[in-house]
């Protein structure tokens, strides 16, 4: 092996390892922040209790909105949609979903299973650096 092919190797683990600090870093500081977030103040409540009940406060109101708006919707559809869709090709749409359904659930599926596979080797190479 050269220098140079070496070099590249130290690198990239170098890089593997920064990436695995970086990782953990995030992991504690969501940690902590989280913790911090659920904690109970000395008034005994906890400090993300005013956000919960605006959060709260707002998707109520988005609900409302969204039921409104629903309806509308459907009274348009009822008065104007019920001859649109009976040219609606129904069967193909579902067979067209089905099928992109399928490719997602595939291409997920090899995401995952090459995530899995990268993961594994990394533990390999991280325990035999270690010695364990």
């Amino acid at each position: 092996m050269s220098d140079r092919e070496s070099d590249r190797g130290r690198v990239g683990d170098r890089d593997q390892q920064y990436d695995l600090l970086t990782a953990a870093v995030l992991g504690a500081v969501i940690g902590a922040g989280a913790a911090l977030l659920l904690r109970r103040g000395p008034t005994g409540r906890r400090p993300i209790s005013p956000l919960a009940r605006v959060a709260g406060g707002a998707a109520v109101d988005a609900a409302k909105w969204a039921n409104k708006s629903g309806r509308r919707g459907a009274r348009w559809a009822a008065k104007r949609g019920g001859e649109l869709w009976d040219r609606v090709p129904v069967d193909e749409v579902r067979e067209e979903i089905g099928d992109a359904m399928d490719a997602a659930r595939e291409a997920v599926a090899d995401v995952v299973e090459a995530e899995l596979k990268d993961l594994r080797k990394a533990i390999r190479r991280q325990r035999k650096r270690l010695g364990v």
